[in-house]
């Protein structure tokens, strides 16, 4: 299994293979003509997917700066020393850490821990069929809290146990990062937008979220708005009472209950329109149950 686009970032197809794949061939392989080429090239304009990242990079950061306000003063106490040598030592500021590392041949295994592919929209996860090992998103968040909760873990280890909690809860918040294992969560589920070549995961990564950044100025202008609107989760949203587990069924589930999915390989603005609050809603959740988890994992020892 490939690893998925980055909120997500998958394998696609090179401009050179798609067109070698396309080029018709004579019984001796003669070379193509260069109309041909640019033929080609045209066509595999539509279908070839622009560099993405899960929710893309301004995603994370929204995620991040939703949930530092929110840290309780020991949480927030125990973030600062923790990133204190970081270049830009906030949640937003590491929140893109764990997509940066992981095409390191040193971090290559953890390209499992960003998603969780099903097999079908019943959203019945069986850990032993779906996350062997803990390699999904969500046995990843359980184990590095466990790890960041641990003060007798070295001081690097719950460093980078930190950086991954702050992009794997927003990154199971992106429904695409809970989907079909038969098109890698969106991956292989290839849209036409106004011309251009996006896959479905790419559209709920990056796309969607593009009109909000150019409206209110960029990540902080979207992170200071989603803060400054009541918070509508119920307690039963939050830990203890839900965790890496319900969160990732819930985006499981709406990809079958929200339509997701267009009926042709083509959407317009009006899909972007239509399904952009449910990307801010689960931005604002996933900033809020990350600082949910991040102050229960770094409260003050009670003895």
């Amino acid at each position: 299994m490939t690893t998925p686009l980055l909120w997500g970032r998958r394998q696609r197809l090179t401009w050179e293979s798609s067109i070698l794949t396309l080029l018709p061939l004579t019984g001796n392989a003669a070379v193509p003509s260069l109309r041909q080429i640019l033929c080609s090239v045209l066509f595999c304009s539509l279908f070839l997917v622009p560099s993405a990242h899960a929710w893309g990079p301004d995603g994370h950061r929204i995620v991040g700066a939703v949930a530092e306000p929110l840290l309780s003063a020991h949480a927030k106490a125990e973030v600062d020393a923790l990133l204190v040598d970081e270049a830009e030592p906030s949640l937003a500021g590491v929140s893109n850490w764990a997509d940066t590392i992981r095409s390191e041949e040193n971090w290559r295994f953890t390209g499992p821990w960003h998603y969780l592919n099903l097999p079908d929209l019943g959203c019945d996860y069986q850990p032993a069929r779906d996350c062997a090992n803990g390699n999904c998103v969500i046995g990843a968040i359980n184990a590095q809290l466990r790890v960041l909760a641990d003060r007798s873990q070295p001081r690097q280890k719950r460093i980078n146990a930190l950086k991954f909690v702050v992009h794997f809860v927003g990154d199971e918040h992106q429904p695409m990062h809970a989907g079909l294992r038969k098109d890698r969560g969106g991956n292989d589920f290839q849209i036409n937008y106004l011309g251009e070549g996006w896959n479905l995961h790419s559209v709920w990564d990056s796309l969607i979220l593009r009109q909000s950044l150019q409206r209110d100025g960029g990540w902080q202008g979207v992170s200071q708005r989603l803060v400054s609107n009541p918070t509508v989760l119920l307690r039963n949203d939050l830990p203890p009472r839900s965790g890496a587990r319900e969160w990732a069924m819930e985006s499981c589930k709406l990809i079958g209950s929200a339509s997701l999915y267009p009926s042709r390989h083509k959407i317009s603005t009006s899909y972007l329109k239509q399904h952009r609050p449910l990307a801010e809603k689960r931005l604002h959740q996933a900033g809020v149950r990350l600082a949910a988890v991040l102050n229960i994992a770094l409260a003050k020892p009670s003895h």
